[in-house]
């Protein structure tokens, strides 16, 4: 009834889950993650204890497939289970039981293992181990890329409703105080995968934090034209005069705290320009709004 991805990312350790199925809010029974330990998608008729047992077995050093042979093992109902691991070296193996839905099965490669069953066939897998093979960039985005990628190829045969996707990093959740980097769920839509990625966009802009490569000096024009802005929206008082000073530096901290920039707030003299475009485009809506 599902079809899902685990994928690890050599470059910076990151570890994620993507999953879409014809049932509800998905997200909450088959993902399961732990920064610098693994990864797990378990699904058909899902055995949800699969998450954290099996995020124990890898902790207390079980590869993947030796987690994978426990878990099914102690499982009266393991012949109707689909179960995928990864671990924090890439390391992967998946499970199919012999009376999952067809088409079910899974693949496996580099750094990925895809699963799936209640599927218009074989290709949707290799569709979505392709995707992932392909897309060149953050491993949230990838494992979202390969979801489509399995969803143009014919997806669970019963259709669309939720999808999900987790990918976990080292204090990379909001301030710095957990590893949920990337936590977003979609209960029910009619193209939850396509919804999954819109949410993904205000996510990013939300929850991460600036790339130095996008950081600007604010003097100057840029200086007046925020000024202009934080005059407008009720956060500033001074002069528009190009002068980025202490009170205007304050009046902009406030007022992205006010919008939810909160991880990308500064105390400095420089700001994000993707916060930047994120401001302008909002404050025309405003004006029109007005």
């Amino acid at each position: 009834m599902t079809f899902s991805i685990i994928g690890f990312d050599p470059d910076n350790g990151d570890l994620g889950v993507a999953v879409h199925s014809k049932f509800p809010n998905v997200g909450v029974t088959i993902p399961f993650a732990e920064a610098g330990i693994g990864a797990i998608a378990t699904q058909s008729y899902c055995n949800t204890s699969f998450g954290p047992r099996g995020l124990e077995l890898l902790r207390n050093g079980a590869t993947p497939q030796q987690a994978i042979d426990i878990l099914i093992q102690s499982d009266p109902d393991r012949d109707y289970r689909q179960l995928g691991i990864i671990d924090a070296s890439g390391a992967n193996a998946n499970y199919t039981g012999a009376e999952c839905f067809d088409f079910a099965g899974g693949i496996k490669g580099e750094n990925y293992s895809v699963q799936g069953n209640v599927l218009a066939g074989e290709e949707v897998v290799k569709s979505m181990a392709a995707g992932f093979q392909e897309f060149k960039g953050a491993l949230a985005e990838k494992l979202m890329y390969a979801l489509l990628k399995g969803q143009e190829a014919g997806g669970d045969k019963r259709g669309q409703q939720s999808a999900a996707v987790l990918v976990v990093r080292d204090k990379g959740g909001y301030g710095g105080h957990d590893d949920r980097y990337v936590d977003i769920s979609v209960y029910d839509h009619q193209e939850p995968i396509k919804e999954l990625q819109r949410l993904y966009q205000i996510h990013r802009l939300t929850y991460f934090r600036s790339e130095p490569d996008n950081l600007v000096s604010v003097n100057g024009e840029l200086a007046k034209e925020i000024q202009d802005i934080l005059t407008q929206r009720g956060f500033y008082s001074g002069p528009i005069n190009a002068d980025y000073d202490s009170i205007t530096q304050k009046a902009l901290f406030d007022f992205m705290g006010w919008e939810n920039y909160d991880e990308r707030m500064r105390s400095d003299d420089l700001i994000d320009v993707e916060v930047l475009d994120d401001i302008r485009l909002k404050h025309q809506i405003w004006l029109q709004a007005r």
